[in-house]
């Protein structure tokens, strides 16, 4: 009788899991959030900014640095 309880179980924790992006997304999410040097945007940027996604100053180009939006963590310009 308890493995009969046990298997749909595991399977309703795996689906959880899935609606919310999955485990890898949500330890990429936990590392960003804990990351000192990423902070939220002083403007919100334009949309066609939100598709340059970024996980640190690095991955920015020149003049840029990443930061966190309502779109995830973008590219936006110091300028």
């Amino acid at each position: 009788m308890p493995s009969q309880t046990l298997l749909p179980v595991l399977v309703l924790c795996v689906l959880l899991l899935q609606a919310q992006g999955g485990y890898r997304d949500k330890k990429r999410m936990q590392k960003t959030q804990l990351s000192p040097e990423i902070k939220v945007c002083q403007e919100r940027p334009k949309l066609y900014l939100c598709k340059r996604f970024c996980e640190s100053h690095r991955d920015c180009q020149a003049n840029n640095i990443c930061c966190s939006t309502y779109c995830g963590n973008v590219c936006m310009s110091t300028l």
